[in-house]
């Protein structure tokens, strides 16, 4: 055990973290050169092409008679629960700040989550090669963020593999071996799995105590369920079977698990026959920020819907889903998402990984609803508000928002945040001219197109870091839309009132724009309870039915008119509108 250390690396996007990672790999000899590839342990697709890591991903290197156990994670804040479940998993990081950008938020937030669980840091400055570099100035600001020595920071480049082999040589030295006893009861941590459609479900565990071997009777320990250990191995580029592996060892097992919901992420891995006193202290259950509500367009794959969030779900355990059903778009589930970015994201992989066509809602986020008998329900989506006569109060979900930026941006940020509805709560400086402003906001303000307005403000230099603060209350009201009196449910939002009419004036604009023409008037209106706030019209496509009055009375003229009209006024009762995708789209990016 004395020979084995557990790392991950940390670090904001686009720090380098998978650049680094391929360094040390190469190093090693972990991968072949035929094998090599740009950023090699972002297996799937989606991360290749928008070159960001969504998966934290683990693999075992050799240096010198060490064995190395790495996890590579994400950087953005949408998947910082990979990272926690990594951090879990380690005894030390590798916090790789960007020589050309400094610290930046999602820096400050993992190196915390680091500290939490006692992790040794090791600092690393990347991309020191480049021109743009600053290494003096950010090793000021990585000393006073750390309190460590300046001789300490490893000054380093992904891109050449310079001091590579200092990084290798400060984990081995600096990193603490692992704690644990190979001869107690058998407790391992199963920090992420995935689904297999030949094996059945793969779980990726690290033994904190006791030994497993291959084809031992285990059970897991919340579920109760036992199963035999079928294969157990170490993770290489590709998963490498082994007889046993003891305290300390990151593995897979593979025991011929079908059903997805036996297998939960934090669960605890120990013997039938000699079981563990308690389960693990794993790691906290994720709060979901955003909900939006998923559904399938054929009505008939909503089972096939199920069994692909299912199986996605074990993949990626910050995705949490219930079913719920709408008027207008049937049978569908009810998704909470870490931030907008995740929902791209597992739209994405529904569709490319299980072929699944789904129409997402509006995303929104959980309020609390308190009726005037002093019950408290919490609240997902707008059609399951009670009657507005029976609200005492709505109270909504705070954030404590932390954006780091250069003073020329600060302006434009304030106003941004204060036109979201924000409280500034301080201001420090960090060094230079870059500086961190703390902000409170309502988290329903924030998870339509604030980060994308804060890049475009801060012409990409300004990062942004959250956690949640609590519910405070709030004059929130429900807005419908209606089309001809009908209300469609799946564009209904909950709004702070000060908004609410312009909100509702543009999403009748938007909609007049996107509703195809109908051969009856279409009234688009923008309701708050009964009272109407906005409106408008898509005007009915009509025939020139007075084409063949070239003379005569005024009376023929009009008969003909007065029979379009009762006809106009039949189509409309039996009439119905379809509401397309895009217009589900555009509520999202109302500008």
């Amino acid at each position: 055990m004395n020979h084995i250390r557990n790392f991950c690396i940390i670090a904001h996007i686009d720090h380098g973290k998978s650049t680094i990672a391929d360094r040390l790999l190469e190093f090693t000899n972990t991968v072949d050169q035929r094998d090599m590839e740009n950023q090699v342990l972002d297996d799937m697709d989606l991360e290749k092409e928008r070159g960001i890591t969504i998966k934290s991903h683990a693999i075992q290197m050799r240096y010198r008679d060490y064995t190395l156990n790495l996890i590579d994670t994400p950087g953005h804040v949408d998947f910082s629960y990979e990272v926690s479940r990594s951090i879990a998993a380690c005894e030390g990081a590798l916090l790789i700040v960007d020589a050309s950008q400094g610290v930046q938020a999602q820096t400050i937030s993992n190196l915390y989550m680091a500290l939490e669980h006692d992790l040794e840091i090791i600092p690393v400055m990347n991309k020191c090669d480049m021109d743009s570099a600053m290494p003096d100035m950010v090793e000021d600001e990585i000393v006073e963020l750390l309190g460590c020595k300046r001789e300490e920071i490893i000054r380093a480049s992904g891109k050449t593999g310079m001091g590579v082999e200092e990084i290798l040589e400060a984990i081995v030295e600096r990193i603490p071996a692992p704690k644990g006893d190979p001869e107690a009861p058998l407790q391992a941590l199963i920090f992420d799995s995935v689904f297999n459609s030949f094996r059945g479900i793969i779980a990726y565990f690290k033994i904190v105590n006791g030994t497993l071997r291959s084809g031992d009777k285990v059970k897991f320990f919340n579920t109760g369920k036992e199963y035999a250990a079928d294969e157990i191995g170490i993770l290489k580029l590709n998963m490498q079977p082994t007889k046993e592996l003891s305290a300390g060892n990151v593995g897979y097992i593979i025991s011929g698990i079908k059903t997805s919901t036996e297998v939960k992420v934090g669960d605890t891995i120990t013997h039938v026959a000699r079981p563990c006193e308690k389960a693990i202290e794993g790691f906290q259950e994720v709060k979901p920020m955003v909900f939006a509500g998923v559904y399938p367009i054929e009505t008939e794959d909503f089972e096939n819907l199920r069994a692909s969030l299912e199986k996605l779900q074990l993949n990626d355990a910050s995705l949490t889903f219930t079913p719920e059903s709408s008027v207008a778009l049937g049978f569908g589930f009810r998704c909470g998402f870490l931030g907008l970015l995740h929902m791209e994201i597992v739209q994405e992989r529904l569709d490319r990984e299980f072929d699944m066509d789904v129409i997402t809602t509006v995303p929104n986020v959980s309020y609390r609803v308190f009726t005037k008998d002093g019950q408290m329900t919490e609240v997902h989506n707008p059609a399951g508000m009670p009657d507005p006569t029976l609200i005492d109060h709505v109270e909504e979900p705070y954030i404590r928002a932390s954006i780091i930026t250069t003073t020329n941006f600060i302006g434009p940020i304030m106003t941004l945040c204060l036109e979201k509805r924000g409280e500034l709560i301080k201001q420090e400086y960090i060094s230079g001219n870059r500086v961190e402003i703390y902000f409170d906001l309502p988290l329903g303000e924030i998870v339509i197109d604030f980060y994308d307005k804060l890049k475009s403000i801060s012409k990409g230099y300004a990062s942004f870091d959250y956690h949640g603060n609590g519910f405070r209350q709030s004059d929130l009201v429900k807005l419908d839309i209606l089309l001809n009196g009908e209300q469609v449910d799946a564009l209904s939002t909950l709004t702070h009132r000060a908004n609410a009419v312009d909100f509702g004036r543009r999403m009748c604009e938007k909609l007049k724009e996107l509703l195809p023409r109908q051969q009856f008037d279409i009234a688009i209106q923008a309701a708050i309870g009964a009272k109407i706030i906005a409106r408008e019209t898509v005007k009915q496509v009509r025939k020139d039915v007075l084409a063949k009055c070239y003379g005569g009375d005024v009376s023929r003229k009009r008969k003909l008119l007065e029979k379009q009209k009762k006809g106009k006024k039949r189509m409309k009762q039996i009439g119905n509108v379809e509401v397309p995708q895009k217009a589900f789209l555009a509520v999202l990016k109302l500008d």
